[in-house]
Parts: structure tokens; sequence; C-alpha cells
């Protein structure tokens, strides 16, 4: 069974949720333009001044996503 990875990139400051909505937009266009199969993009505000972006991949797919993109971190997503 292949597990399925959340990359995240963190947005910090006031306009954290507007640069975190735009980054989602380029995660979508990428997996477009790349034919990388997603499960999720989307964004969290973790509080009024930190963002996240994140995707949901599969984990073989990792590796395309992450060193092309540099997410900041990443974990398995539930």
């Amino acid at each position: 069974m292949n597990r399925k990875l959340k990359l995240i990139w963190d947005f910090r400051g006031s306009n954290s949720q507007k640069t975190a909505e735009h980054h989602c937009i380029h995660l979508k266009e990428f997996a477009a333009i790349e034919k990388l199969h997603f499960y999720k993009v989307d964004f969290s505000i973790l509080s009024e001044m930190h963002t996240i972006a994140f995707i949901i991949v599969d984990e073989v797919d990792m590796k395309i996503f992450r060193d092309t993109l540099k997410p900041h971190r990443g974990q398995l997503a539930e």
C-alpha cells in the first residue's frame, strides 16, 4: 500500500493567507503541467500571522514535488 504524504509550505506575516492561497494555484499548475496525480491542494490558517499551503501526494511521487518545489516540511497525510 502506498502512503500519502502532505508537503507543506509555511507563510508568515499579515499577508500569509493571500500568499498561501496564491501558492495553491501554482501547486495545481505544476501538477497539471507535469501530469502528476495529487489528492488535495489547499491552505490552512494556523493563526493571524501564519498560514500553510499544502499538497497531498502519493509517496512514490513525492521526490519530484520535493526536489522541484522545495516544501518547508512534510508529514504523513491522515
